[in-house]
């Protein structure tokens, strides 16, 4: 009975474990479940102090429906080293969902005739090989054929240090192609790194300014802003990852990966910018209907999020230690969107959990009194 016991504990581990992916593509699970009526706020506050108790997840959760926000809580520490506990102030680095706001001006400027999504970008970058087959709807939905600049393993050598624009255009200019554009799609953060060079050029300002005047400006999004250093604002949290501990994460020079992944924001603010745009208050329903067209699972800068008979749309982020997913469900009017600066768990199931307490479906919370197993105890088991 003790070895059953044992192996039905292993058995349990082996189906929990999960593992990180730095810089890979931002996964959209299926979220398996169905609306009933009813938010189990209680079941969410348990879900998420359970998790923190077990250094699992600090960071902050927040739902909005129909414009008004109906959840938000912070769990744990914006600043473990200080003891500054998160608030729903708290400002995380949110990655690839940044992708979402540098799509949304590229569509703004779709919108106003200063481009077209089927012209090629020789004009403004001749030097990356087969610019002149490669279209802006090339990079918005990864079918360039660019090679990634984070898969390069030079990146590590460079990541904390500042790099100019030009010097970043060099680093991707150098690279031949993966594959024939428009033949394949494959996630690649140049794509966005050269959207948010060529908006620069297009508009002759800056990627700061073209964001605060045409989308967090008009938006009171008071929270949220692209940072160009690794100098701290104020709330911003630090970002960690588990050992035995909580240890701090060395923090990316934000002047690297630009409209790829460069910005700042919290759950609140990214729930009131999905609202926005999925009511076409930043760009034209011509442009949305684009933006969330798919081929090979992938939007313009967007992903879709299915949800059992529903969808959404959305994006993740991961950069150091901090993960986001942001996701807007128009027939629901819900929008749902996470921040973490310190996760031990899958962001996919949490995501999938705080759906099922919206929607008031049944679910066990996760149990992570595991008994304790000495390692000649583990040996029997190797190759079962």
């Amino acid at each position: 009975m003790k070895q059953i016991s044992l192996l039905a504990a292993l058995l349990c581990l082996l189906l929990l474990t999960h593992c990180n992916t730095d810089n890979q593509e931002p996964s959209n699970h299926t979220l398996d479940k169905e609306n009933n009526g009813t938010f189990d706020k209680d079941k969410l506050d348990k879900l998420l102090d359970l998790l923190n108790q077990n250094d699992k997840f600090m960071g902050t959760v927040a739902l909005s429906h129909e414009g008004q926000v109906i959840y938000s809580k912070a769990i744990g520490y914006e600043d473990i080293e200080n003891q500054t506990s998160s608030t729903n102030e708290t400002k995380y680095r949110i990655g690839s969902t940044s992708k979402m706001f540098t799509a949304t001006l590229v569509f703004k400027a779709i919108d106003d005739k200063k481009l077209n999504i089927d012209q090629t970008i020789d004009h403004y970058f001749p030097t990356i090989e087969n610019a002149e087959k490669i279209t802006v709807g090339n990079l918005l939905n990864h079918r360039s054929g660019i090679h990634s600049f984070t898969k390069d393993e030079a990146f590590w050598s460079y990541r904390t240090t500042y790099k100019s624009p030009q010097e970043l255009l060099q680093i991707i200019s150098s690279y031949e192609s993966d594959f024939e554009p428009d033949s394949q799609r494959e996630y690649s953060n140049s794509n966005y790194l050269l959207l948010s060079l060529m908006l620069e050029k297009l508009y002759d300002k800056s990627f700061s300014e073209l964001l605060a005047d045409q989308i967090t400006t008009p938006l009171g999004l008071e929270n949220t802003y692209y940072a160009d250093g690794v100098n701290q604002l104020g709330n911003e949290s630090n970002s960690y990852h588990y050992t035995s501990q909580w240890v701090k994460e060395e923090a990316t020079n934000l002047s690297i990966p630009m409209g790829a992944g460069s910005m700042v924001s919290t759950p609140i603010d990214l729930n009131k910018f999905t609202e926005a745009l999925f009511n076409e208050k930043i760009i034209s329903k011509e442009s949305l209907d684009l933006m969330t067209s798919t081929q090979d699972n992938l939007g313009m800068g967007i992903m879709p999020f299915p949800h059992k008979n529903k969808m959404g749309y959305g994006h993740g982020g991961h950069i150091d230690g901090f993960h986001t997913i942001s996701i807007y469900y128009p027939e629901e009017k819900l929008a749902i969107a996470l921040a973490s600066n310190a996760i031990d768990y899958n962001l996919d199931f949490l995501t999938r959990d705080v759906l099922r307490c919206y929607f008031n479906e049944p679910f066990e919370l996760p149990n992570f009194e595991f008994p304790e197993i000495t390692a000649s105890e583990l040996e029997k088991y190797v190759g079962v």
